[in-house]
């Protein structure tokens, strides 16, 4: 199963936001610190909005933060909102071919398995893992620099 770009960028808005400890993010800063289109990025923010996983604040200090802690929003939860279909074989789309088999074929059944086996492994895992994974994350998005940049000079 490959995962589509949305997927992997959405879960890189969730890290962003997560390692940026609670403050707003914006999607500027974002888009810089993954070399992608802002445009991309705010097609991808919609689904997240709509399925409580990231809040929009609207305004000129305004941006984007997480909707529930991190350690509350699963790999899982991300897939099942970014991704359309998981169709791993022809067979499992609604528009299925004939097939004497469809209703009792084994592969279907191993596939289905697979599946479930993978959507497993994405339920242990959450944001926070991913960001906990890599202690210099906040260094390595460039958010440090940022938060330097922002702080009023003594």
């Amino acid at each position: 199963m490959r995962l589509t770009r949305q997927t992997n960028y959405a879960m890189r808005i969730l890290m962003y936001c997560a390692a940026n400890d609670d403050r707003l993010s914006r999607i500027p800063e974002i888009a810089a610190a993954y070399s992608v289109s802002e445009l991309f990025l705010f097609k991808i923010l919609q689904p997240l909005v709509e399925h409580g996983l990231v809040q929009t604040v609207r305004g000129r200090n305004g941006g984007v933060k997480l909707g529930r802690a991190a350690e509350a929003i699963s790999l899982f939860d991300v897939v099942r909102v970014t991704e359309e279909s998981f169709a791993m074989a022809e067979c499992f789309e609604n528009d299925a071919a004939e097939c004497p088999l469809v209703d009792s074929c084994a592969l279907n059944s191993a596939l289905r398995e697979a599946l479930n086996a993978f959507f497993a492994v994405l339920a242990r895992y959450t944001i926070a893992d991913l960001v906990a994974a890599r202690p210099n994350v906040r260094n390595l998005l460039g958010i440090d620099m940022l938060v330097e940049r922002r702080a009023p000079a003594a």
